[in-house]
C-alpha cells in the first residue's frame, strides 16, 4: 500500500520548492539533508509530503517523549490509513538491581511499566515484521536501546488460516513459544483461553482478541472480537499472531545460551574467589543459577535482557539488536529539531 496524505491544505510558499529538492536529494542517494524553517512554518507537513512521494518505510526521531507524542498524532491525522507507530521507553520508573558487598545487601530491581506504551511498542515490531512498506515511526532515543532478534522475533509468528489442519494442542504450544500464558481467569493482552474446541488470544499489541474455533484438527472459523464486550469485530480468512514479547528465542537457543552462561559464570566466579571477593562471588553464583532455572522452566527470567548477546550469538563488545534492526534497508530517518546551539 502507498502512503496516503490526507489533508485540507495544499502545499504553498517556500513548501512546493523544498519538497521538490528534498525528493530529488533522495533519488540521488544523499546521505543528509536539512530542512531549515522557524516554528510553525510547516516543517511537519512538508516532510509528510516527501514521506507520500519517495514511499519508503520512515523513522521519526525526536529528543523527548511529548515532542514524540506530538508528532505521532500529526502523522496520524495526515496518514490515516497508513501504519503510524510510536516507540518510546515504556518505564514509568526503573530502580536498577544492586549489591553492595560491605553490608551482603542487595537491593532487588523495581520497575513500572506502562501496559499503554508497552503495547504500542509491539505494534511497531508486528508492523515492520508484517511486510508492509506503508509504515511511519515515530520514536524518542529508546529506537536504539537494545531489545530482541528480529529474526528470532519474526520465526516465532504464527500464521493460520481457516480451513488449516493443525492439532488444537500444537496450536497451544506455538502461543507458549511466542510467550502468551494462558488462564482461566483474567483475559488480559499477551494471554489466551480455552473453551473446549475455542481459542480466545488477547493479541498484546492491539486492544482486540482472535478467537479461532476447531473442528477436531481443522481451523473452522477465525474472527476478531472486543476482549471486554464480546463483541464480533470481523470474519478472517487469514491471520498472524506476533510474539507476547520482543525478547523472544527459540528452544534450542536458549539451551545453547544457558552453556555458554554456565561457562562463563565460572570463570567469573573463580576471579573473584581469586581476589577475595567471596561475598560477591557467592551472590553471582546464586542470583545467576536462579535465573538459568527459570529459563530452564519457563523459558525467560526476569532481566532477560541482560542474558542477550548469549541467545543472539554475538561476541563481547558488540551492540545488542535495536529497532533500527527491524527496519528495511532502505528506510528513511526524519530527526527533528536539529539545530544547532
Amino acid at each position: 500500500m502507498d502512503f496516503n496524505l490526507t489533508s485540507e491544505f495544499s502545499p504553498t510558499g517556500d513548501q512546493p520548492s523544498a519538497i521538490k529538492q528534498l525528493v530529488e536529494g533522495l533519488s540521488r542517494g544523499d546521505e543528509y539533508q536539512t530542512l531549515l524553517g522557524v516554528t510553525g512554518s510547516g516543517k511537519t507537513f512538508t516532510v509528510a509530503n516527501v514521506v507520500e512521494q519517495v514511499k519508503r518505510p520512515t523513522l521519526v526521531l525526536s529528543h523527548n517523549k511529548t515532542l514524540a507524542a506530538q508528532l505521532y498524532g500529526e502523522f496520524k491525522q495526515f496518514f490515516p490509513d497508513n501504519a503510524v507507530e510510536y516507540f518510546v521507553s515504556y518505564y514509568d520508573y526503573f530502580q536498577p538491581e544492586a549489591y553492595l558487598p560491605v553490608s551482603n545487601t542487595y537491593i532487588e530491581k523495581d520497575l513500572s511499566i506502562n501496559d499503554e506504551i508497552e503495547k504500542l511498542r509491539l505494534s511497531t515490531t508486528s508492523s515492520l515484521l508484517s511486510g508492509r512498506r506503508d509504515i511511519i515511526v515515530i520514536s524518542s532515543v529508546s529506537c536504539i536501546y537494545g531489545i530482541g532478534n528480529p529474526d528470532d522475533f519474526h520465526e516465532s509468528v504464527i500464521n493460520i488460516k481457516k480451513g488449516e489442519k493443525i492439532s488444537r494442542n500444537k496450536f497451544l504450544l506455538l502461543l507458549v513459544q511466542g510467550l502468551y500464558s494462558r488462564t482461566d481467569t483474567e483475559f488480559d493482552r499477551g494471554k489466551f483461553r480455552v473453551r473446549g474446541d475455542t481459542v480466545d488470544v488477547n493479541i498484546a499489541y492491539s486492544d482486540f482478541a482472535f478467537r479461532f474455533i476447531f473442528f477436531g484438527d481443522e481451523i473452522e472459523e477465525i474472527y476478531s472480537f472486543y476482549p471486554d464486550t464480546g463483541e464480533k469485530i470481523a470474519d478472517f480468512e487469514e491471520v498472524s499472531v506476533f510474539p507476547a514479547t520482543m525478547f523472544v528465542t527459540s528452544k534450542a537457543k536458549i539451551e545453547s545460551a544457558i552453556e555458554q552462561i554456565k561457562t562463563d559464570l565460572d570463570l567469573r566466579v573463580d576471579h573473584l574467589k581469586e581476589i577475595e571477593l567471596y561475598e560477591e562471588a557467592k551472590r553471582l553464583q546464586e542470583r545467576t543459577t536462579f535465573d538459568i532455572e527459570m529459563m530452564k522452566e519457563l523459558g525467560y527470567c526476569s532481566g532477560i535482557e541482560n542474558y542477550s548477546r548469549y541467545f543472539d550469538g554475538r561476541s563481547a563488545g558488540d551492540r545488542p539488536f535495536c529497532l533500527l534492526d527491524y527496519f528495511p534497508k532502505d528506510f528513511l530517518t526524519i530527526v527533528d529539531e536539529s539545530e544547532p546551539r
